[in-house]
């Protein structure tokens, strides 16, 4: 039995603009961030999911908000979902993080996470658990889930079975509002889709 579950990166907030570390700072999304909010509105509407989960965080609730109206479906909130705690990183970007700091995380996050913050394979477990969960109650389904950057690279290095150390040069780069699909049939998990715009004729339903 087929399940699919499509992960979007919640909506631009000010600290994103400036690619600054937001992993536990509560920030609501910026009018860049609404709009992107929108246009994954509209295409959830094409995609018509069975059931939407989303990151506690306001920037998550934030952007699944206009898809939940459209669809009249009420968000799953998840603390598995939130995004990773960068520790004595948030607010700041890379560049300005000490050397040291900033150069080991870059070479192992796992074996060197921020100062303060939470190691990226305890945030790979918790979220791969949630991932579980989402895709035994809706066996058979399609799901949409808003979540975050970090957090979902994670995941899908940790499906993937992928090293989750590696998940920086693995997995560069995931936009603001940006889709990514999985699908779970006989025990195994593919990727079918990542970093792709929220638009109808980039990934379809």
């Amino acid at each position: 039995m087929r399940t699919t579950v499509v992960l979007a990166r919640h909506g631009r907030t000010e600290w994103h603009h400036g690619n600054r570390y937001t992993g536990s700072t509560d920030l609501p999304i910026d009018s860049v961030g609404l709009q992107q909010a929108d246009l994954l509105k509209t295409w959830a509407e094409d995609f018509a999911p069975d059931a939407l989960w989303s990151s506690p965080m306001l920037r998550a609730r934030q952007t699944v908000a206009p898809a939940a109206a459209a669809l009249g479906l009420e968000p799953t909130t998840d603390a598995r979902l939130r995004e990773v705690d960068f520790g004595s990183a948030e607010g700041k970007m890379l560049s300005e993080l000490p050397p040291a700091v900033a150069g080991a995380f870059t070479l192992d996050p796992v074996a060197h996470p921020f100062p303060g913050g939470e190691n990226v394979a305890d945030a790979a477990e918790r979220v791969h658990r949630g991932f579980a969960e989402i895709v035994q109650k809706h066996e058979g389904g399609k799901v949409f889930v808003v979540a975050h950057n970090t957090l979902i690279r994670l995941l899908v290095c940790r499906v993937l079975g992928l090293p989750v150390r590696d998940y920086r040069r693995l997995l560069p780069a995931l936009g603001p509002a940006a889709l990514v699909r999985l699908r779970q049939q006989d025990g195994t998990v593919g990727l079918e889709a990542f970093n792709v715009p929220a638009v109808r004729t980039e990934i379809p339903t």
